[in-house]
């Protein structure tokens, strides 16, 4: 294999790459970011190398959640306060249920690109460039020419994402000592509710003990378990899709190659062709890197793919990120476990059980069905046992509800309450485990 280097990728052909009309500006635009300071830093994501280590070997379990296209509207104090908000709610919720520590990985403070099936789209009665993301172009449709410039702008709105994050998390946000109020008025099955809320009070009274007997305490005698009831960690994860970009921020530390525009990468179901370009660039980073991997993958491939980017079959360095859909999950995911099974590489896997179970609802608009998340999620926990904005929910949401909250870009996503519906059914799933239950 050749020797690489942050820019070897573009010996390669390329997948979703972006023409833009001027050249000049575009080096312009990567000079700029070349010359601008690392966004997250080689310590931060050897920590959560060491932390997916853990993940891989099943003593810990990988939350990751966010926006599929991240917009920089969202650079704002409301938004950034409620994604986090929900993220440490679930984590604290699957902690609490899967008595195992939890890593959270937020899709924030960079998932600004979007690959896209095709390059043009139909507005009125002519043909214009598709939206690809704000840090390509605008989504207003005058506004849909490529810019450079907004490769830039993207770093300095991640930036200003990553201070307030790492602002909150040092000022007590994510203290366990004041936890987020559980407002269950969502929940419209009074079944539902009360197990929920009998949860919810059990990890509150849990907290109350541990203040009680002095567990929580910091200092040089506190309890082991008292600074995750201050603080936690939080990594932030976007694709790696424009390369100009990630190489840009690719800096070296002790000999190794570190992307430091985010801890964690991954590469996209469109772009992880073993010959292209996006493989070529992320095999040579330290970072941890995901895959998704879905009904196009074909098993054959899986093994050399993770060959090339973990030579060294290095515990938890490769996540690999299904995404098949609720009829299709029993299909390739036992093929896929077995090619991994036969590679030796021990990876994380993660159910991704959006982007798979994607449909048009009768209003026209893009929508998830909650039940079919749900099965995939279920369907996957079984599987992997066995071999070693959406609808419905506990908001029982229906079709037409859509358009009374419909607040999402390009695909739709979880609202905050379906959120803390996954996560208490995958907390009682274990939970159910303990006491020798099946099914989720």
């Amino acid at each position: 294999m050749s020797a690489w280097t942050p820019n070897s990728w573009k010996e390669k052909p390329i997948r979703q790459d972006v023409t833009y009309e001027d050249p000049t500006a575009v080096d312009r635009a990567v000079k700029k970011l070349e010359h601008l300071p690392p966004l997250v830093t080689p310590g931060e994501i050897r920590r959560l190398r060491e932390q997916l280590k853990q993940v891989s070997r099943g003593e810990s379990f990988l939350l990751q959640g966010g926006d599929c296209a991240e917009l920089f509207d969202y650079c704002s104090q409301d938004p950034i306060e409620s994604k986090l908000k929900v993220l440490l709610q679930m984590s604290l919720v699957l902690t609490w249920g899967a008595r195992t520590p939890v890593v959270r990985i937020a899709r924030m403070a960079g998932q600004y690109a979007k690959p896209r099936s095709s390059s043009t789209e139909k507005y009125g009665d002519k043909m214009i460039p598709s939206f690809r993301g704000d840090n390509v172009n605008g989504y207003d449709p005058e506004d849909r020419n490529p810019d450079p410039e907004r490769l830039v702008s993207a770093y300095f709105h991640s930036a200003a994402t990553l201070n307030y994050v790492r602002g909150l998390l040092s000022s007590g946000f994510a203290d366990l000592h004041h936890p987020f109020s559980w407002d269950l008025q969502h929940v419209r099955s009074s079944a539902i509710r009360e197990e929920y809320q009998g949860m919810a009070n059990r990890i509150t009274d849990a907290l109350q003990f541990m203040s009680t007997i002095g567990a929580d305490q910091t200092g040089s005698t506190a309890h082991p378990m008292a600074s995750a009831l201050n603080t936690v960690d939080l990594f932030m994860s976007h694709e790696g899709l424009l390369l100009e970009y990630e190489s840009a921020l690719t800096r070296k530390d002790q000999d190794k190659w570190y992307n430091t525009s985010g801890h964690f990468l991954w590469i996209g179901d469109r772009t992880r062709a073993l010959n292209e370009a996006h493989v070529e660039y992320f095999r040579g980073l330290e970072n941890p890197i995901g895959v998704k991997c879905g009904p196009s993958m074909d098993p054959k491939d899986l093994g050399p793919l993770l060959d090339i980017l973990d030579p060294n079959k290095e515990d938890g360095k490769v996540t690999l990120i299904s995404r098949y859909g609720a009829d299709k999950i029993d299909d390739y995911l036992p093929a896929h476990i077995q090619a991994v099974k036969a590679s030796g590489h021990r990876v994380v896997w993660a159910c991704d059980p959006m982007h798979g179970n994607t449909e048009t609802s009768q209003s026209g608009l893009k929508t998830r069905q909650f039940d079919r998340i749900i099965t995939e999620l279920g369907k996957a926990f079984r599987i992997h046992k066995d071999h070693d904005k959406c609808v419905g929910g506990s908001m029982e949401l229906e079709d037409d509800d859509l358009r009374t909250n419909y607040q999402t870009h390009c695909d739709p996503r979880l609202n905050y309450e379906q959120s803390l519906d996954v996560a208490y059914l995958i907390s009682g799933y274990y939970e159910k485990q303990r006491k020798g239950f099946q099914g989720l």
